[in-house]
């Protein structure tokens, strides 16, 4: 066992040893010696005070055991320590003098401390190595307390795209959010691979560096669900079918998984570098992965459609632009406050925006519509107050806007503001992870119906009421304007305004949007469609065998087993529906029906995985874009392309990093870093 370097004084041989403990002996009379005016001599009553006093017979002297055995180099000696003793008993009990004294001084205090803790080292059987070590695994425990504190406060900036502060440890920072970022990144990783199949959607976009980011996000069914994961951000370098393309394998290669085998879709917007008709990046990856189809992202089919219908109707595209027009003019200087204004003096409570217009964000059409037709009068009112001012070229073009605000703008937005809401379920249906394509068709066909029944006689009666009632409020509205009114919508709308309306402008733009559909959402008649519906409990087609075998040969699917597996699972499902089980309604609720008995049922539940992980769009990339232009913003832009896609994964996969296991994170952390020893968070061997 080994000892601190104690400095010890062995000159009394009838004192103890440090073993034996301080020499304490008891005698019913202590030599008494002549001090000062009368005999004194040592008290036994101060061991009780005193628990390191110590008494010699042959020197009639007492000492300290603690100062003898335990002080450190360097002390100085003492009469406690030297060879006479303090024997000076007049003097033993004084305030400054004596005991008092010398137990205050800090030689002494010192060796106390170490006596005291040579007890427990005593006590405890343990060595000056298991003491160090103690010390070492506190120092292990303080710098895990560190680091973790460290990471929560990254992972909450991260999670809520707060800016982290400069700091000259940037390698630390980074190697942190990477740490974290892998680590959501292995959670994806190990569902994608419990699920066995996957689809991959993509997308690029320009940030504010002006570089192109290639988004890369997994959708696959696990745990009763579909999901759509961010998996990371890519810098795109080449813009090409081949440069894109190696983009995106190497980051599957990268994270393990087998694309080859297990990739079953590919969802993209429809660009030709990315859907070509010839050697464009979905056919170069079908190449490699013989099963991975390509899907259009139905999101965009939609927004297409509407804006081919509107571009195929001159009447249309005028209504849009003079749309556009009424939003830059009302959100100008001065112009912006008089609006404000106006609507709380008629309307009170919030005032409305009128909406921007965007090809590429599918609901801003139905938004901009609703708005201006709910506040249509404000708008007149505003125009015409503005337009009455004396010269000016803000008069000019509120006066100009002001004639173009007729009863053919009337009925157009009234239409466009029921076409468009009508539309507006389905589009964000579309851009949810959980849909599936075969809900989408079916979607899409409730949505032709709707249109269909724009050609009834009673909806278009009920369409032109509305456009005569909006008519008649604002002309009213500009009657009552204070100053003189330069324009009247008129409340007299003639039949031949109906009937002209009716066939020039709003049969065309029905008939168009139709078309469109029809063209753009034309995959009901492909086997893989055609199967999809096959797994789906609301059609008339579920379950059956000949669209289902088609689908499973397209993935090569075991069709004896197949065919044996549907045969089982349409007695299982009568069965549970005879005993009172709810019918289900989607192809969810059959993966989940069939996921207890995969062993039984694997050709047709792995089938079902598959439908379900095929893309219905690419709108998880559009919104990682959102994520992302939080995240860089003007003041960020300096940021590296690894930490860049590293806090995207946080900020977008959020809910994964909140439930992060921080212990977890240590280790992961401890063996990434080169100076883990240092920082003490790996322990000895």
């Amino acid at each position: 066992q080994q000892q601190l370097n104690f400095v010890t004084y062995p000159f009394e041989s009838n004192l103890n040893s440090r073993a034996e403990g301080p020499t304490q002996p008891h005698l019913k009379v202590y030599p008494r010696t002549l001090q000062g005016d009368r005999k004194r001599c040592f008290q036994s009553d101060w061991y009780e005070l005193y628990s390191w006093l110590e008494y010699s017979q042959s020197q009639d002297s007492a000492y300290c055991y603690a100062c003898r055995h335990f002080s450190l180099p360097n002390t100085p000696a003492s009469l406690f320590t030297s060879q006479p003793g303090f024997c000076h008993w007049e003097e033993a009990m004084f305030k400054d003098a004596g005991f008092k004294a010398h137990n205050k001084s800090d030689g002494h205090v010192n060796a106390m401390f170490a006596w005291g803790e040579h007890n427990k080292a005593v006590h405890t059987q343990s060595s000056i190595h298991d003491t160090i070590n103690e010390a070492y695994k506190k120092k292990i425990q303080e710098n895990q307390d560190y680091i973790k504190t460290v990471a929560e406060v990254l992972l909450l900036s991260a999670t809520q795209n707060i800016a982290q502060r400069g700091h000259r440890e940037t390698d630390i920072q980074n190697k942190i959010l990477e740490c974290l970022a892998n680590m959501v990144r292995e959670d994806i990783i190990k569902e994608v691979r419990q699920s066995e199949v996957f689809t991959v959607i993509a997308d690029e976009t320009k940030d504010l560096e002006k570089k192109e980011q290639l988004s890369l996000v997994l959708r696959y069914y696990y745990n009763g669900a579909v999901h759509e994961s961010c998996l990371d951000f890519q810098q795109a370098t080449r813009l090409d079918a081949e440069g894109l393309k190696d983009k995106i394998v190497h980051c599957l290669e990268r994270y393990g998984l087998d694309y080859r085998s297990n990739l079953v879709g590919q969802g993209y917007d429809g660009t030709s570098v990315m859907s070509g008709k010839h050697s464009d990046v979905a056919a170069r990856i079908k190449t490699d992965a013989k099963h991975a189809f390509y899907v259009h992202c139905s999101a965009h089919c939609l927004n297409l459609v509407l804006v081919d219908s509107v571009k195929a109707v001159p009447e249309a595209d005028c209504f849009f632009s003079l749309l556009q027009r009424l939003y830059v003019y009302m959100s100008g200087p001065c112009v912006h406050q008089k609006w404000l204004d106006m609507q709380k003096e008629m309307y009170g409570g919030q005032p409305r925006e009128l909406q921007k217009l965007s090809d590429t964000r599918w609901a801003c059409g139905y938004f901009a519509c609703r708005n201006l037709m709910d506040r249509l009068p404000a708008v007149l009112h505003v125009l015409h107050d503005i337009g009455a001012e004396n010269g000016g070229e803000r008069s000019v073009d509120a006066r100009g806007l002001l004639s173009q605000i007729d009863l053919s703008f009337v009925s157009l937005l009234a239409t466009f503001r029921r076409l468009l809401g009508d539309a507006k379920p389905l589009s964000d249906t579309l851009q949810s992870p959980s849909v599936d394509l075969s809900m989408a068709v079916d979607l899409v066909n409730a949505l032709k119906d709707s249109f269909q029944d724009y050609r009834s006689e009673s909806f278009f009666d009920n369409l032109w009421k509305d456009i005569t009632d909006t008519a008649t409020n604002c002309s009213v509205a500009i009657e009552n304007a204070k100053k003189k009114r330069s324009q009247k919508i008129s409340r007299k709308c003639t039949d031949g305004d109906k009937e002209n309306f009716r066939k020039t402008i709003f049969y065309p733009i029905v008939d168009t949007t139709l078309g469109e559909l029809d063209r753009r959402f034309s995959k009901d008649n492909c086997d893989l469609m055609r199967g999809i519906h096959a797994l789906n409990p609301k059609n008339t087609s579920f379950l059956q065998e000949e669209a289902v075998m088609r689908f499973g040969e397209i993935y090569e699917s075991d069709s004896e087993d197949l065919s044996h597996e549907l045969h089982q699972a349409r007695r299982l499902l009568q069965r549970k529906q005879q005993s009172g089980m709810q019918k289900l309604s989607s192809v969810v609720e059959l993966a989940v029906f069939l996921e207890p008995q995969k062993d039984v049922f694997h050709e047709l539940f792995r089938l079902c995985k598959i439908a379900l992980a095929l893309p219905v769009s690419s709108a998880a990339c559009e919104r990682s874009f959102s994520a992302l232009n939080l995240i860089e913003a003007h003041l960020r832009t300096t940021m590296t392309d690894n930490r860049l896609s590293n806090i995207g994964v946080l900020s977008i996969e959020a809910r994964r990093a909140k439930s992060l296991d921080m212990d977890k994170f240590i280790h992961v952390f401890a063996s990434h870093h080169q100076n883990r020893r240092n920082f003490g968070l790996c322990e000895k061997s």
